[in-house]
């Protein structure tokens, strides 16, 4: 050759040795770099003038394996080459050797790293679709499918083990947009699949199509067919956990020798496939081991989920189920608070701006709002449920006092009509029957304006309303009760009742009616909620306080109460102001009920901009009542 070799030109693979000779040294121009790299792949042996016996000064000796006279006996010439492609010999080895090191080291790294990824990722169809995309990038695989035991839907065998497989995911590098389509596969010994779930142990396949007839499975080439593909090399391998169970079946298909390749046509699948190796049903097996766990993680974790769901809507139930008229109320709450949250993880404004919330916080919050009114558990039911300001017992006990004073202005006119004809006889009866009739009938007049006048009292307001003087005047009213004792009309306990400015409960039945927020909090504190949702109590326990302190139980004030509580406040407020099945008062409309907290965020009760968002983004909307 005419110059020296580049390092890159030379086959890593193929044992090399060089002649360094005066005419490829002066090739290199003095480029000792260059000679230091080509010694790491090849083996220079330098070769002198005739009658050279030693090395000329030029000649670079420390990389030297050899060196041959220009006029070396064959002997001594063979020699040296022998020498110098053992020396050439070893360093391909060490090559290979550190390049083995170095994917050994790379597989271990990758092996880890999937490790790590499968034991963070919770959702079911996610673990799948890692597990595929690292098993084919692990074995340069073209395609792959996952199926997974079907613990529910196909049934047992008289063993009391599943008895089918259900296919899941699929990957194909070559036809990327394949519709899935889930079917089942029985575990026997009719399939790949079947026959790897049945019996445990791996099947290589150089060819499916080359099956021989003394095997019992067979490959299912209808999707060969339908979409054009080749499916040629296999690798399938069970899924087991530490107990050895299996859980899965892992298919790796056409293994190929450029990752990037897609196997378009015959040509391309016959150039490009190649058998799986050894190392590659090593590595599927160890990654097989870590699917197997991952899944089974996140098939317990969906156990826990729906073990919460569980225990969340027997919970609602509980509450519903004491308090009708509130039917649908947590989870509406839910509903928006929810909302808000997406909304202000989708564009937060003002200092929520950033703010995000992933899935496990996005579900922490839903279970906080379903959960928030447990605590009425705790409450007397004829509090929770109390209609009017009076009880219907205390409202009947003034009715029949006014009955009564009816009946006796009926005594009273018999009695005067009486008394005249005794005293008088038919002298001028007409005209007393007269005056005794208009008497009863203002008498009767009077009784029924104070009977509305306690009716209208009784009515509950939404926000502090009400003219209670005509309630006043009536509470100085006495009567004789039948043993002649003079009573009042209305006692101070009723009239204190009855002169309840908002709502229909008094100072004690509101804080019993309030006490509900501690009883919730005490309740969830008593979960053992995972990691991921250990804020649901905090978060329950803030959904009545306000901003500016004067909420309930604990009045804080601003920073102390959560974010999530202060989305939930907007939302049960809305919620209970728009009710149409409160009976104790009235609804109002979508328009009021959001300028009722316009207000509130104005006066600085609630979150001016969780407000704005749950305006702008309309979610109070999302809701549907029934009825």
């Amino acid at each position: 050759m005419p110059t020296l070799p580049t390092p890159s030109a030379i086959d890593p693979d193929r044992p090399t040795v060089v002649l360094l000779d005066r005419t490829l040294l002066q090739s290199a121009g003095g480029d000792r770099g260059l000679l230091v790299e080509l010694s790491r792949v090849v083996a220079l042996v330098g070769c002198g003038d005739p009658a050279e016996r030693e090395p000329s000064p030029l000649l670079p000796l420390d990389l030297l394996s050899g060196f041959i006279p220009g006029d070396a006996a064959p002997g001594l010439l063979f020699a040296q080459l022998k020498g110098a492609f053992r020396h050439a010999a070893t360093l391909v080895a060490e090559r290979g050797a550190r390049l083995r090191e170095q994917q050994r080291h790379h597989e271990l790294t990758e092996l880890t790293g999937i490790g790590v990824a499968l034991s963070t990722e919770r959702d079911l169809l996610t673990v799948l679709d890692l597990i595929l995309s690292q098993a084919r990038r692990l074995t340069s695989s073209d395609a792959a499918s996952l199926y997974l035991v079907d613990r529910d839907g196909g049934g047992n065998g008289e063993d009391g083990q599943p008895r089918t497989l259900r296919f899941m995911l699929s990957q194909n590098a070559s036809l990327p947009n394949i519709p899935l389509t889930q079917f089942t596969v029985p575990i026997d010994h009719s399939s790949l699949s079947g026959y790897a779930a049945a019996t445990g142990e791996p099947l290589v396949i150089a060819d499916v199509y080359l099956l021989s007839d003394d095997v019992e499975y067979k490959q299912n080439r209808s999707f060969d067919e339908k979409f054009g593909y080749r499916t040629k090399s296999m690798l399938v391998i069970p899924m087991k956990t530490h107990r050895d169970e299996v859980v899965g079946v892992l298919q790796l298909i056409n293994r190929k020798r450029h990752i990037d390749m897609r196997l378009t046509s015959p040509e391309a699948f016959e150039r490009e496939v190649l058998s799986f190796d050894q190392r590659s049903v090593e590595l599927v097996s160890a990654l097989a081991s870590q699917a197997a766990v991952a899944i089974e993680n996140s098939l317990l974790y969906e156990d826990i989920e729906r073990l919460f769901e569980g225990f969340v809507t027997a919970a609602v139930t509980a509450i519903e189920s004491r308090d009708p008229t509130t039917h649908g109320h947590s989870g509406r709450v839910a509903t928006m608070t929810v909302g808000i949250a997406e909304a202000v993880d989708r564009a937060g404004r003002g200092p929520y701006r950033g703010l995000r919330f992933n899935r496990e916080q996005i579900r922490e919050i839903r279970y906080a709002a379903l959960l928030h009114d447990f605590g009425k558990v705790g409450v007397r039911e004829q509090v929770l449920v109390k209609e009017k300001k009076l009880y219907p017992a205390n409202l009947d006990v003034i009715m029949r006092r006014l009955d009564f004073l009816v009946q006796a202005a009926e005594l009273d006119f018999e009695r005067g009509r009486a008394q005249h004809l005794l005293e008088c006889g038919r002298t001028g009866y007409d005209e007393a029957v007269r005056r005794l009739e208009e008497r009863r009938r203002r008498q009767q007049h009077e009784l029924e304006q104070w009977r509305q006048a306690v009716i209208r009292a009784n009515e509950p307001t939404i926000l502090p309303e009400g003219d209670f003087e005509e309630l006043a005047r009536l509470a100085e009213r006495r009567y004789r009760d039948v043993s002649g004792a003079e009573q009042l009309l209305i006692t101070p306990d009723e009239l204190r009742l009855l002169s309840i400015r908002k709502g229909t409960l008094d100072e004690q039945e509101r804080r019993e009616i309030e006490s509900h927020v501690s009883h919730t909090y005490r309740f969830l504190q008593q979960i053992p909620w995972t990691r991921e949702l250990k804020g649901i109590p905090d978060i329950a326990y803030g959904h009545h306080e306000k901003l500016d302190g004067s909420g309930y139980p604990r009045q804080v004030r601003g920073g102390a109460i959560p974010v999530q509580a202060r989305m939930m406040t907007i939302s049960d407020i809305y919620d209970a102001l728009t009710a149409t099945d409160r009976p104790y008062k009235r609804a109002v409309s979508a328009t009021q009920a959001l300028d009722i907290l316009a207000d509130e965020a104005k006066s600085g009760m609630l979150d001016r901009d969780l407000l704005d968002t749950f305006v702008e983004a309309r979610i109070f909307e999302t809701v549907v009542r029934e009825g």
